[in-house]
């Protein structure tokens, strides 16, 4: 009994290392990514690669802050007691449960920055730097966009777009903030990898060849003609899996089994 405290308190330290540097895990709240992630969906966020110089890339699905003015809550009081609210503070800290006020929204990359984001062609297609793009993460019904937009995305800002775009009030919504509605990199918390929960859903979330395999956009006197991301080599998710398989060995007490 003298150990329960000591193995409590051990978990949690693990659990915060984990959520602040390595993975944290989501709980979806609406449908603005749907049917590619839906309701009530856990995903896992990789949050240790970009450590490593690791930048989003288009297709990917990323897990950012609120750059301001994007999410209007109702805060409504807590219910619970001191002794359970206290509780639900220290385990929401340590990443083991889902904040009432977490500031945090999760979308699809469209545009890097550089990168010419337009829409919609006489087919009705999305186009990033001239080329259309296969949609087929789209949800059902769902057209590119029932808005038309032409935007160039600065550097170091990313357009982001909802998969179920008739309810997702993304990047298209806020043309007239700073960034012409494209979020700063440095808010990207991390990026989600795979669907977690329920099990009947769990699967690896990857980047659609239609947006991973574009070009990157000319620069100012280049040619735009090299596919080939400049920069550190991303540490793949299998990296941040083979920590996490590392870590019960590095908590087990030295010469005993564990049970």
């Amino acid at each position: 009994m003298r150990e329960v405290p000591l193995i409590i308190l051990v978990a949690l330290l693990v659990a915060l290392v984990m959520k602040t540097f390595m993975i944290q895990v989501f709980v979806i709240p609406s449908g603005s990514m749907e049917q590619t992630i839906r309701i009530g969906d856990r995903v896992l966020v990789d949050k240790l690669t970009p450590w490593f110089g690791s930048e989003p890339q288009r297709g990917d699905v990323v897990v950012f802050k609120d750059p301001g003015g994007w999410l209007e809550r109702d805060r409504k009081p807590s219910q619970d007691g001191p002794v359970l609210g206290a509780a639900k503070q220290v385990l929401t800290f340590v990443g083991l449960l889902p904040s009432d006020n977490e500031q945090d929204l999760i979308k699809r990359v469209i545009g890097v920055g550089g990168d010419t984001v337009e829409c919609c062609d006489a087919q009705g297609r999305l186009s990033v730097n001239g080329r259309p793009v296969d949609e087929s993460y789209l949800s059902p019904g769902n057209p590119p966009s029932r808005q038309t937009f032409k935007v160039q995305v600065p550097q170091g800002r990313l357009w982001v777009m909802g998969d179920h775009r008739d309810v997702s009030a993304d990047s298209r919504f806020h043309m007239g903030n700073p960034g012409q509605g494209a979020i700063p990199v440095s808010d990207v918390v991390g990026r989600a990898f795979v669907i977690a929960w329920p099990l009947g859903r769990f699967h690896q979330l990857d980047a659609p060849s239609s947006l991973s395999s574009l070009a990157r956009a000319p620069q100012a006197g280049g040619t735009g003609v090299e596919p080939v991301p400049v920069g550190p080599v991303p540490v793949e998710p299998p990296l941040v899996m083979g920590v996490l398989g590392i870590l019960p060995l590095v908590v087990r007490r030295s010469g005993r089994p564990s049970e």
